[in-house]
């Protein structure tokens, strides 16, 4: 006999028990990615008082539903809170770079936008300059010059960013510190 709607059937131990297992996997996975999220940031903070990221729109990014799950993964809310908050507490500083700035399409010589570039076009060369580009060391490099015009207080499109030691390092607005030198060379030219 069929049993009837709203009747619930005793659980055996063996399925409680497998609950529990998968329980403690899932346990555990997120344990594993929440120590390595806590190492990467700690480590990005301890090696550079700068940082700089992009605003990303993950919430645009997830209605890929090809990529969805890998994004939905990756925790970039807790990886940029955790960033943040450690950085602040070294005394250092994260710069976040607006959602609409280019930094894949952006030559990092010689500043000319691309007008369209997919997702897929992984290299390109610069129509202005002749140079090419990896997407992704392009875009590292354009968030450097981001972050450190940002730093001086000029324009992220300002042609050649330099730092020694202290100089272009202030306080920041948000702690109010002023870190202590490093003495690291850090000269970057995208022109």
């Amino acid at each position: 006999a069929p049993i009837p709607k709203g009747v619930r059937l005793p659980v055996s131990e063996n399925a409680k028990k497998s609950r529990a297992k998968l329980s403690r996997l899932h346990a555990r996975v997120a344990n594993i990615r929440a120590d390595a999220l806590h190492k990467l940031t700690s480590d990005l903070t301890r090696r550079f008082h700068t940082i700089g990221i992009e605003d990303l729109n993950v919430r645009g990014m997830l209605k890929n539903h090809r990529l969805a799950r890998s994004i939905a993964d990756m925790s970039f809310f807790e990886f940029r809170r955790q960033l943040e908050y450690k950085a602040e507490r070294r005394g250092g500083i994260v710069v976040v770079a607006d959602r609409w700035f280019a930094s894949s399409k952006i030559c990092s010589v010689c500043a000319v936008k691309q007008d369209k570039m997919p997702l897929a076009v992984r290299q390109w060369t610069c129509p202005d300059c002749g140079t090419i580009h990896d997407r992704d060391e392009n875009a590292a490099r354009n968030l450097l010059a981001y972050g450190l015009a940002a730093l001086s207080g000029s324009t992220a499109s300002s042609a050649g960013c330099e730092a020694c030691g202290e100089d272009g390092s202030g306080s920041s607005r948000k702690t109010g510190v002023k870190p202590a030198s490093a003495k690291q060379e850090i000269s970057f030219e995208p022109v």
